[in-house]
């Protein structure tokens, strides 16, 4: 019995034509990430437009809180140093 010298493409040879031109293979799976990414994007549940005002105005809220609280305490802070090293 004689055995096979011969290599097929998928026994470790490429094929002509993945050897051909270079960077196919990451354009394909480029291409492949972007179908992906617009199969999400459909799944996604946007918020309306309200839900966007309401959330972005609590936000804006805390966040005008929270500088508030933070002056104070930094303002407070300083005035005790400086009765400190004075």
């Amino acid at each position: 019995m004689a055995a096979k010298k011969g290599k097929t493409a998928g026994e470790g040879e490429k094929s002509e034509a993945s050897v051909a031109v270079p960077g196919v293979g990451k354009i394909k799976e480029f291409t492949e990430f972007l179908e992906l990414s617009k199969l999400e994007i459909k799944k996604v549940t946007w918020p309306t437009r309200k839900e966007t005002t309401v959330t972005s105005v609590a936000v804006l809220v805390l966040v005008l809180v929270m500088s508030l609280f933070l002056g104070i305490v930094d303002l407070g802070l300083s005035k005790l140093i400086q009765l400190i090293l004075s």
